[in-house]
């Protein structure tokens, strides 16, 4: 198959699923309406709930979002064949993953963007808050631990990635302080300016002179990074949004976009046949990549490809408290979420363009591949030219960063450059991955501030700078030490896992939600995605505890793996009894948005004039669904 075709496939389905789908969604489903007044008005504070332009809100959304799954997950499910990930990854996106993220997002916004364990809280009950409360906690530990350590391991000994990464900071916040201090809206020229120094230090970046004392001094150990990235997350976690996170998050977008669609246009002019067959022999399991089977392992595999739990986590942290008019929920929260579906199709053609004996090789621990007994190809000829040593390095990012560096190469007036678009690649992964990381840490920030609040109330107070800085700093601590202490190979599996449960549970969550609101007759386009994923997740779960972590003795990795099954397992019984007593009732209310609903959300005062909290008849086809 020719990768322009699977490319056109892709492009044509996204755009069809956002006009029709999303829009459907977004209209009957959500309702969703301009003249309503968002948290970002109501609660401004001009920390956290700051109303942002929605361009720089969507390039923000998309950067937090798009880490290391859209790019690695890809990558190492090439080994079942391209066509499972390619269809999960078109047809997930658009009937999961982007309802997954939008939804929640408006969901933050009716709760005062508050996170996905209050709502759990507000829709369904206490006891679900708490546990979803230390549920979410625990899975955003493991997804920032196993995202930073797959950015620790871009950057080990990258003095251009280093520099390039870190130049990202200060520039960004120049550009905070020039569109909110210095020329307050001046989008336009902050993106400029951002642009045009980012292309700078990618350009110095690529000429410094790996001999020279400056690069010796930007090629950290991995140690050294494994302290560096906490530090900056931690930063960016405690200080105001709009002087670090939201302008870097957008500049980062530039880069992140440019990269896909200059790859894009490269697929175009080269048309690479995908040398990967449609299916390998490997979809029954025992590859040397992945041990497990093309079912239930590619929906775990492919993660934030296709949908991501840890989406929820952002949309219902940083991003509902800047949006400012409730009708780019459609824009930022389906729309970035079909831009990362696009990154997953580029990065799984990036990987199936190479000669799968290659693809084996670099993938592949080297017992593992020899086992195979085929010869590589051209893996001597690709490893002269990027000037690395490629055979041999599971994990997905080497052998993305060589497929891409393989495509750009191939251009006509772009040869002979292979080894600056290998670094060029390693150095735009790290800048995927970095942006989730310090997005993640400033929601966990919330979350621990909302449940240390419980206990002492003082923490709920959004400005008050002891408890930010406390809870900021014990939330790094606690997934920066993984990091500094443990690797991808233990942490990832257990994260892939996690991470789609959490995105069920959200989907699960917000049918509740849902179903409150008076929309039962929708509650499919939410609980049909939950729960399908929920069941091929739980039964990933099964096997990879029993077939891989107890026979390899990692008995911590099982018994947290159980933790996070039963945790999830509470969570949906209780909403499904909670959807059970909902659809019980048929009397209606007017609730202070003006909907008719089956009750008011918790603390809300129902407005209905000339009698407050005056019930409603329902029509025939309400009860229908309700009754």
């Amino acid at each position: 198959m020719n990768a322009v075709t699977l490319v056109f496939i892709a492009l044509c389905v996204f755009a069809i699923g956002y006009r029709l789908y999303g829009v459907f969604i977004a209209n009957k489903v959500l309702g969703l309406r301009a003249d309503r007044p968002t948290p970002a008005e109501t609660c401004a504070d001009g920390i956290d709930y700051v109303k942002t332009n929605k361009f720089v809100l969507y390039g923000h959304h998309f950067a937090a979002i798009a880490a290391a799954g859209p790019l690695l997950g890809p990558v190492l499910a090439a080994q079942w064949g391209f066509m499972p990930g390619a269809l999960w990854i078109i047809v997930g996106c658009v009937f999961a993953g982007a309802v997954h993220d939008m939804v929640v997002l408006f969901a933050s916004m009716r709760h005062k963007g508050q996170s996905l364990a209050k709502i759990a809280e507000a829709e369904i009950g206490k006891t679900v808050g708490t546990v979803a409360s230390f549920a979410f906690l625990f899975i955003l530990i493991l997804t920032l631990a196993g995202l930073s350590i797959a950015c620790l391991n871009a950057l080990f000994e990258s003095f251009w990635g280093i520099f390039v990464v870190g130049s990202t900071i200060p520039i960004a916040v120049l550009m905070g302080f020039w569109m909110y201090k210095i020329r307050p809206g001046d989008i336009k020229g902050a993106s400029i300016m951002g642009v045009a120094l980012l292309a700078a230090a990618v350009y110095f970046g690529g000429a410094i002179d790996p001999a020279s004392p400056l690069a010796a001094a930007l090629k950290l150990s991995k140690k050294e990074i494994a302290v560096a990235i906490p530090l900056y997350a931690f930063v960016a976690s405690v200080l105001p949004v709009w002087m670090l996170l939201a302008p870097r998050d957008y500049l980062s977008t530039y880069l992140k976009i440019a990269t896909v669609v200059t790859l894009a246009v490269g697929i175009l002019f080269v048309q690479p046949e995908l040398k990967m067959p449609a299916l390998t022999q490997f979809i029954g399991g025992g590859g040397p990549v992945l041990p497990g089977s093309v079912f239930p392992f590619m929906f775990i595999t492919i993660a934030c490809g296709a949908i991501s739990g840890f989406h929820a986590i952002i949309g219902s942290g940083t991003t509902p408290k800047m949006i400012g008019n409730e009708r780019d929920v459609l824009f930022v929260g389906y729309g970035a979420m079909l831009t990362e579906g696009f990154v997953a199709t580029m990065a799984l053609i990036s990987a199936c363009v190479l000669i799968p004996a290659d693809y084996f090789a670099i993938n592949s621990a080297p017992a593992a591949f020899a086992n195979l007994g085929i010869p590589t190809v051209e893996l001597d000829r690709l490893a002269a030219e990027v000037q690395e040593k490629i055979q041999g390095r599971p994990g997905g990012a080497v052998s993305l960063a060589v497929g891409m560096a393989y495509i750009f190469d191939t251009i006509p007036f772009m040869k002979g450059l292979m080894k600056y678009w290998y670094h060029f690649a390693i150095m735009f992964e790290a800048v995927f991955i970095l942006t989730a990381v310090d997005a993640g840490t400033r929601v966990g920030r919330f979350l621990l501030q909302e449940i240390f609040g419980k206990f002492v109330p003082k923490f709920n107070e959004r400005k008050w700078v002891p408890g930010i800085i406390i809870t900021g700093g014990l939330f790094t601590l606690s997934w920066g030490y993984l990091v500094y202490t443990g690797d991808i190979a233990t942490i990832w599996p257990l994260f892939g896992m996690s991470n789609q449960l959490l995105a069920s549970s959200a989907l699960i969550i917000c049918t509740t939600m849902l179903i409150r609101m008076g929309k039962a007759k929708y509650m499919w386009v939410t609980a049909i995605p939950g729960i399908v994923l929920g069941f091929i997740v739980m039964y990933a779960g099964y096997l990879t505890v029993t077939n891989v972590f107890i026979p390899k003795q990692l008995y911590l990795l099982a018994t947290m793996a159980c933790i996070v099954m039963v945790m999830m397992v509470i969570v949906f019984v209780a909403s499904f009894r909670k959807w059970a007593e909902l659809l019980q009732i048929k009397e209606r209310v007017v609730d202070i948005w003006g909907d008719s609903v089956i009750s008011p959300m918790e603390g809300e005062a129902c407005l209905i004039s000339p009698e407050p909290g005056k019930k409603l008849k329902t029509t025939s086809a309400e009860e229908k669904w309700t009754g």
